[in-house]
């Protein structure tokens, strides 16, 4: 966006601004639904669980994600970033404190399930404000060059909280209790709320030309509710990340129990797990911007993590009953799942610009509410359904049903027209220079 295009009010730096509230947003929400399962074996304990009662109780918070995201995305389209932002993230502290203080377990008392389950399910439906309105916000505010590394740096917010999440959590809850814990998400919460307060704006632009702003010439003449196109894309983003969330919501689970991996080793591959997701992102936002080549790069991902993930199946086939008795295996397991999900954690930004770029700028957050929604329908599913893969073939059927996944989202993500689409665009592009 140039200096010509904007008032006064907000220089062209303007746009970092609200790229950061974004990102805070998204990572303090982050922190709660990537890293509540973080402390997993500790909820479970705690809260005296068996698995398939923690796998539901992880998977509610995504649940109520889903449900809520497509409305969050209709009205950030209607009303803007900032109402939404704001009213998203100060409600979600209000249902975070509310669980400190009547859904944590004590040495004295143990909380019904209803509590904790309600309570999951709650922070859900209003912390799903939080996807649609940032990403919305980039798409107003940054230029189509711009657009894939904007969306992925606010895409690294998830794996950031994520990472965040394992590292801190897990010690919180303790050390200090899971009441401490809801309460420092609260404070979290808050405290970004008070960031899109003070930075997130509605683009000059989109107030003194409405007609004619650039996010309405973008705009499609259908919407993205009846496009084909779309749903497609929704879809292949959903599935992918079944995957992802396999290893975020029961990684720690499969490293205690199966690796026999300690709390320590636990948290240092869930960090770097978010930590090089949150790498990736960047790099590949960035790379696709200067190459044009994101449905390559979609594909690319999707098949890799296809072999990484029957890779790991392999492995704890091979591995049997026995990997506590052999460190080589422990850490080729702790390895291998760590690239794993980075892997199937590197491609949000991109997948996500292509579907914004193809909804229109101004009708990006129905666009992202639909893939949100799509996203965290398969956040509940995925813990939910582990614990029944487990007690039907243990651990290879997870790891071989994740790669299943990844195998049937890649025609979905990405049609092989669209790559030989891209390529000879590029080359009648480098033709005509």
């Amino acid at each position: 966006m140039t200096q010509s295009s904007l008032s006064p009010s907000y220089s062209p730096r303007h746009r970092w601004k609200v790229l950061a509230a974004g990102v805070a947003a998204n990572a303090a929400f982050s922190v709660a639904f990537s890293g509540i399962p973080m402390t997993a074996v500790l909820m479970r304990t705690g809260y005296q669980l068996d698995n398939a009662t923690l796998g539901l109780v992880l998977g509610l918070m995504g649940l109520g994600i889903a449900v809520s995201e497509l409305p969050w995305g209709l009205l950030t389209d209607r009303w803007g970033d900032r109402p939404v932002l704001l009213t998203g993230l100060g409600s979600t502290a209000i249902a975070l404190v509310a669980m400190a203080l009547w859904a944590a377990p004590s040495a004295q008392h143990i909380p019904g399930l209803g509590w904790l389950a309600a309570g999951l399910l709650l922070v859900g439906l209003l912390g799903g404000s939080v996807n649609g309105a940032s990403g919305r916000a980039v798409m107003t505010w940054f230029a189509a060059g711009e657009r894939g590394l904007a969306m992925s740096i606010r895409q690294t917010a998830v794996p950031l909280g994520g990472g965040i999440g394992a590292l801190v959590l897990p010690f919180v809850a303790l050390h200090f209790g899971f009441a401490a814990l809801y309460g420092l998400l609260a404070l979290l919460c808050a405290l970004s709320a008070l960031m899109s307060w003070a930075w997130v704006h509605e683009p000059p632009i989109a107030k003194d030309a409405p007609r004619t702003s650039a996010a309405t010439a973008e705009a499609p003449k259908t919407g993205p509710l009846r496009d084909a196109r779309v749903w497609r894309i929704v879809l292949g983003i959903g599935i992918l990340c079944a995957p992802q969330f396999a290893v975020l919501s029961f990684g720690t689970v499969f490293l205690h129990d199966f690796g026999h991996a300690g709390l320590a080793t636990i948290t240092a591959t869930m960090v770097f797990t978010q930590v090089g997701a949150m790498v990736m992102r960047v790099w590949s936002g960035r790379w696709t911007d200067r190459r044009r080549n994101r449905p390559a790069y979609l594909r690319a991902c999707s098949a890799l993590s296809v072999l990484l993930f029957a890779a790991l199946a392999v492995l704890v086939m091979a591995a049997g009953t026995h990997t506590a008795d052999s460190l080589a295996l422990r850490i080729a397991l702790v390895v291998l799942l760590g690239v794993s999900g980075v892997c199937v954690s590197a491609w949000h930004g991109v997948a996500y610009t292509e579907l914004a770029t193809l909804a229109g700028a101004a009708r990006a957050g129905t666009a992202l509410g639909m893939a949100n929604t799509s996203v965290f329908l398969v956040c509940f599913v995925t813990p939910f359904s582990i614990p029944h893969l487990l007690a039907l073939q243990g651990w290879p059927m997870v790891w071989l049903a994740a790669s299943a996944c990844a195998l049937v989202a890649m025609p979905l993500l990405v049609p092989r027209t669209a790559v030989a689409d891209q390529k000879l665009a590029k080359t009648a592009l480098s033709r005509s220079t």
